[in-house]
């Protein structure tokens, strides 16, 4: 099926840490001179979407906010939705994307990625709150992700922690959910089967968009290790060096 609209992860696809990867700002001037409706992607939790798009910025790379789709408003929606008031176990740098919402009393958990703010005591007060049996609502449940100095430990395994503790199974509102990526293909007015994801992560960005019906592609930056492709073998998941090269690669 013919490509109609492009799904972009932001980490380890157009960046690692504060360094632009190579080809990334021809890959957005390409983006879009293709004529296709196009949006940003994110697991990332710890800065609010407006920080996520300052930054960009800050490094050449111009993106507008309509056109960032981010897991934490992903779940504040979900959240709101249900009339729920969450206990935030969130870095404090996304907290303004959560103005507003009702938190007391607490009758569910949000998780996003805490970075160093982690902590015996903050996790012990989200596991107090989910023996009342309340929702645990997360981000996503990554293993890990790339930083300039190598391989870090991601939100998953937090998660997991408190699965583990309370016996129950977090709901994941970001990648790979499905409701993620068909809010995600439904702000471009087009179908699953139009869409192409492109990552770095093979689970949430590529594995996880072939099962919601896109289409998808794996680019070997970030994240990216070699073994990954031997779980791509018979589908029909595209890979390429870098984003700009899958793009000049679609574009033929």
């Amino acid at each position: 099926m013919p490509i109609e609209g492009i799904l972009v992860d932001l980490s380890g696809v157009l960046y690692v840490g504060d360094d632009v990867l190579p080809g990334a700002r021809e890959a957005l001037l390409r983006l879009r001179r293709m004529n296709k409706p196009f949006r940003f992607v994110t697991n990332t939790s710890r800065k609010c979407r407006a920080e996520v798009v300052s930054r960009l910025h800050r490094m050449g790379l111009a993106v507008e906010p309509h056109e960032v789709l981010t897991a934490p408003l992903a779940g504040r929606h979900w959240i709101e939705k249900r009339g729920l008031r969450p206990h935030l176990l969130v870095h404090p740098d996304l907290l303004p994307d959560f103005v507003g919402i009702e938190t007391s009393p607490a009758n569910a958990v949000f998780m996003g990625d805490a970075g160093e703010t982690f902590s015996y005591d903050n996790l012990n007060a989200a596991f107090r709150v989910l023996q009342t049996g309340t929702p645990l609502i997360a981000v996503a449940r990554n293993r890990y992700f790339q930083e300039p100095d190598g391989l870090s430990l991601d939100l998953g395994a937090f998660v997991a922690a408190l699965e583990f503790a309370t016996r129950t199974k977090a709901v994941i509102v970001g990648k790979p959910s499905a409701e993620f990526y068909t809010a995600a293909v439904e702000s471009m007015a087009l179908s699953p089967g139009e869409v192409l994801m492109v990552g770095d992560d093979l689970e949430a960005d590529v594995l996880g968009a072939l099962d919601a019906g896109l289409q998808a592609a794996l680019v070997r930056t970030g994240k990216y290790r070699e073994t990954d492709e031997l779980s791509l073998q018979g589908s029909a998941a595209i890979v390429a060096d870098n984003f700009h090269n899958l793009l000049i690669q679609i574009s033929n």
